[in-house]
């Protein structure tokens, strides 16, 4: 029975990564279908993030008075229901509202499945949440190849919705029984504000969620103006990362296991830091890619390591805890790319990058507090 939720929680975490993918390779054609120009596209796709941001405190609510089981399936329905939608959207109105309810679908089932993983590794005792978050990882990069797949073989885009749709709908007829029921004993506000050690952790958390979004986002425009790296090849940064981040995640929770959770973050950090250092130095873009994969392996576990403290503190009930880290993170995915480009038009790109360098060095020197 414990090996079949910790099973059922990983596919868990493949949801959510494998539908927010299928969206991403439809994003030109929902654009086209819509008449959308750039800008105007920019603005609707703030929607997803909008979505995700307002359902992660009213998730936890909702998982500690319903179980993790209730809200994580009406989650994944809400979000194949929607998906189909994303391909058909006629107007940059019905994209938006459409975009909404499917962020806050992902963003429900982000927060309420840490809820569960935390319980499942806690009932284990042993480290388990590096590999849980790694089949989100795993589940975006078989998204997001599903669906460029069956576009690039001419099948339309609402026919490829459906065949995602049936993937994670499979999915769920299998896991669901295997996800947790059981709820709190009294009713929980939809929303507390962090303190204590969890508003450090939900910092630490921000700072490693912003890293990862200016990876995403400006990772081929450094390689792209700092490097002199062909702007078509430039992606390849980003994928250096990605896949060093699932692979390290992978290897997570033995590391963890191994040297201790907190001395699994300092080396983490300071691994993330160097990768920041040979990025901005390297003299080539070639050498600068190996910063990328020292970025991805440093920040790969030190995230999971935070939930999994945040559901052993004792300053916040889990149910409020984790909701509240959640929405730390997702604004530091959402505020990263934009604080970027702040410091970059000020300064220049390089500084910028230096600053996320020293960010994810104070992450090693919150530890001194986290130990406790």
């Amino acid at each position: 029975m414990p090996r079949l939720q910790q099973h059922a929680t990983r596919a868990a975490f493949f949801m959510p990564g494998f539908a927010i993918a299928a969206w991403a390779p439809l994003v030109p054609f929902a654009k086209a279908r819509a008449g959308l120009d750039e800008a105007m596209l920019g603005m609707v796709l703030l929607c997803l993030g909008a979505g995700s941001l307002v359902a992660m405190p009213l998730a936890g609510a909702l998982a500690a008075r319903q179980g993790c089981r209730r809200v994580m399936v009406a989650a994944m329905l809400v979000a194949c229901a929607v998906l189909p939608v994303l391909a058909l959207a006629p107007d940059a109105v019905l994209l938006g509202l459409a975009l909404f309810v499917f962020g806050a679908a992902i963003g429900a089932m982000d927060c309420t499945m840490n809820l569960q993983a935390v319980v499942v590794e806690r009932e284990s005792g042993r480290a388990l949440m590096s590999g849980f978050h790694a089949f989100y990882s795993i589940g975006g990069f078989a998204g997001a190849a599903a669906m460029t797949a069956l576009l690039s073989a001419g099948v339309a885009p609402v026919a490829a919705c459906v065949a995602a749709v049936a993937v994670v709908l499979a999915l769920v007829a299998v896991a669901v029984r295997h996800w947790r029921q059981e709820r709190a004993d009294s009713d929980v506000p939809a929303f507390a504000w962090p303190r204590g050690i969890v508003l450090l952790i939900g910092a630490v958390c921000c700072v490693m969620f912003l890293a990862e979004g200016a990876m995403l986002d400006w990772g081929a425009v450094f390689l792209d103006q700092a490097k002199g790296m062909d702007p078509e090849r430039a992606g390849v940064g980003y994928v250096a990362f990605a896949l060093a981040m699932t692979v390290a995640r992978l290897a997570g929770d033995r590391v963890v296991q191994a040297v201790g959770a907190m001395r699994a973050v300092v080396a983490g950090a300071l691994v993330a830091f160097a990768g920041f250092a040979v990025i901005v130095l390297a003299p080539a873009p070639l050498p600068s890619l190996a910063g990328f994969v020292l970025v991805g392996i440093g920040c790969a576990n030190i995230v999971p390591v935070m939930f999994t403290a945040a559901g052993r503190q004792s300053a916040m009930p889990g149910s409020l805890a984790i909701p509240a880290i959640s929405t730390f993170g997702y604004a530091g995915v959402l505020a990263g790319p934009a604080l970027v480009g702040f410091v970059a038009h000020g300064t220049s790109l390089q500084f910028a990058f230096w600053c996320l360098a020293a960010a994810v060095a104070g992450v090693a020197a919150a530890t001194r507090w986290l130990r406790s």
